[in-house]
């Protein structure tokens, strides 16, 4: 699994980052139209294949299915209503968020391609009702998921990578240190050389 996840909110955004040395990109769409929602969706798969970049469509697994993507995350309340079935019957990979050990617990028994934790740290991209986790506990994690790859998520930097991975975490995800940046592709770079 790619060290180096990125998560955007726009399609604009993966193409302007992508390039920049990002491997592994979720769009992260909140609060647009369904007919919006494809538009993006479908410019970012092709975008992606185009560059070798692997797309994770963030929620909207249904549109993921329809457009033949072949990733999706999950956070808890679309696992209420993920048809996992159809899901797997379509080779779509899967990572599901996780906050405490009863969410790991039911997130490992879909065998998903990852778990995912955070906030690592202090976050600023929204309020969370989960402080921050610490890397003890992403450790912990890591013994718990076993051979399932961990992504780290919330507050991390360049600087805070090597403590992350040397507490068990697979994978680092970013987004607002990336896009506050004030050179988003500089700052891309960076990650991308961080995480080689």
């Amino acid at each position: 699994m790619e060290q180096f996840y990125l998560i955007v909110g726009h399609v604009g955004q993966l193409e302007l980052l992508v390039p920049q040395g990002a491997r592994l990109v979720q769009l992260r769409i909140k609060d647009a139209a369904e007919t919006e929602l494809r538009r993006q969706i479908a410019r970012a798969r092709d975008f992606c294949a185009v560059h070798g970049a692997q797309l994770v469509v963030n929620d909207h697994w249904q549109i993921a299915l329809d457009l033949n993507c072949s990733f999706v995350h999950l956070g808890q309340e679309d696992m209420q209503t993920a048809d996992f079935a159809a899901l797997n019957r379509a080779g779509v990979r899967y990572g599901l968020s996780t906050h405490d050990e009863a969410e790991l617990e039911r997130a490992l028994r879909h065998d998903p391609a990852y778990v995912a934790l955070g906030p690592v740290y202090p976050t600023l991209l929204k309020q969370m009702k989960w402080g921050p986790q610490g890397l003890e506990r992403v450790t912990r994690w890591k013994e718990l998921a076993g051979k399932t790859p961990l992504v780290a998520i919330g507050g991390l930097t360049p600087e805070r990578l090597p403590g992350v991975f040397a507490a068990g975490a697979d994978s680092a995800a970013v987004v607002t240190d990336i896009q506050q940046a004030t050179d988003p592709e500089a700052r891309c770079r960076q990650w991308a050389k961080a995480c080689a």
